[in-house]
């Protein structure tokens, strides 16, 4: 363990003293000779061979060398000291290159590299990411947690290879256009009412003319972690009057282009309210759940629902129907496409996580 743990430190300084080396070529000289005898010395173990060439005992004996004349009864237990931190060294080289490997397989397969807290990955995509639960409360559990995320990557990997436009997806959703326009690719487009990011992913698709280049289902999904717990106080009751309005239809007064169940998620995107505040903040941070109905209530009648029209949209937003509804988009969302955060599309045949762009 002691060439090898050499090996890896010696490989850590090679930086430092090809630098050190432009300077004074001895030391990269000196540091070169000892490199070739290290890596034989790893490559014979590697090969499950004697290491012939002393080398641990050069490493010792250069260590041990001041504390031999000086106090010899010291040298066996710094000897022992010695290849315990080798085995240390080597044992945490080890394990970060798994870890670095499956970060790595995660963020390419998952999009992010923290399966279970994507949005502590500052290499993936930014999101409102979907939780894992609180975590493991002893190592036993953080063992599982383990190998479960090494399941849930290895789970993923075939969807980088899937042709995502002749994949049937049946979610509930907001088809925009009654009439879906010939020659034109459909997608996917799934948002939480009250994260930020498809906040900024919204309003990206509008300047894009998104919802004009494709036959888009809008599907708001209110993000549950491993607990069940809503991370956005009332984004589930906005999904159930946005997926009860669909249910509805569009009403004989409407003055839109699109839908009432559409308007009602740009509203929460892209609208302010007569004091200039953003209705999605207000929403998350200033309504409750009875003044967010209430709020909603008054928008379908603006769009144009009469009086029993909106009483019929109340009745549908608390129906099984939609409870199951939304279940559905949730284990799809989960389970089938192993999202890992939101905003998530899916057009031109590939998923794409994170905020929209041209």
């Amino acid at each position: 363990m002691v060439c090898i743990a050499a090996f890896i430190i010696l490989c850590l300084m090679s930086v430092v003293v090809a630098f050190l080396s432009i300077f004074r070529r001895d030391i990269g000289k000196r540091w070169w000779k000892t490199f070739k005898k290290a890596w034989g010395c790893v490559g014979k173990r590697i090969t499950l061979q004697k290491c012939e060439t002393g080398f641990k005992e050069d490493i010792k004996t250069s260590i041990l060398a001041k504390v031999i004349v000086k106090k010899p009864k010291l040298v066996k237990p710094i000897s022992a000291a010695i290849e315990v931190v080798a085995v240390l060294i080597v044992l945490v080289t080890v394990w970060s290159v798994i870890e670095g490997a499956k970060a790595g397989l995660a963020l390419w397969s998952l999009g992010t590299c923290n399966v279970q807290r994507p949005e502590a990955c500052a290499l993936g995509a930014e999101v409102c990411s979907i939780d894992g639960d609180s975590g493991p409360k002893n190592p036993i559990e953080a063992v599982g947690y383990w190998f479960s995320d090494w399941g849930e990557i290895f789970s993923a990997i075939p969807d980088k290879f899937r042709d995502w436009d002749n994949e049937t997806l049946d979610f509930n959703g907001v088809q925009l256009f009654a009439d879906l326009k010939k020659n034109t690719p459909r997608a996917i487009d799934i948002l939480d009412p009250g994260c930020s990011v498809c906040l900024q992913s919204f309003r990206a698709q509008i300047a894009d003319d998104f919802f004009g280049h494709y036959n888009v289902l809008l599907v708001p999904f209110p993000i549950q972690d491993g607990d069940g717990n809503y991370k956005f106080p009332n984004s589930k009751l906005i999904t159930e009057y946005v997926l009860a309005a669909a249910m509805q239809g569009v009403p004989d007064d409407y003055k839109g282009d699109k839908s009432p169940a559409f308007d009602i998620m740009k509203r929460i995107f892209t609208e302010k309210n007569e004091d200039k505040k953003n209705w999605q903040a207000i929403f998350n941070n200033f309504y409750s759940n009875e003044e967010a109905e209430a709020e909603l209530l008054k928008w379908l009648t603006e769009f144009g629902y009469n009086t029993e029209e909106v009483a019929q949209i109340k009745e549908k937003a608390a129906s099984e129907e939609v409870a199951k509804m939304i279940a559905r988009n949730n284990d799809l969302v989960v389970n089938n496409i192993h999202a890992k955060g939101i905003p998530t599309m899916i057009y031109n045949g590939k998923k794409h996580t994170g905020a929209y762009e041209k």
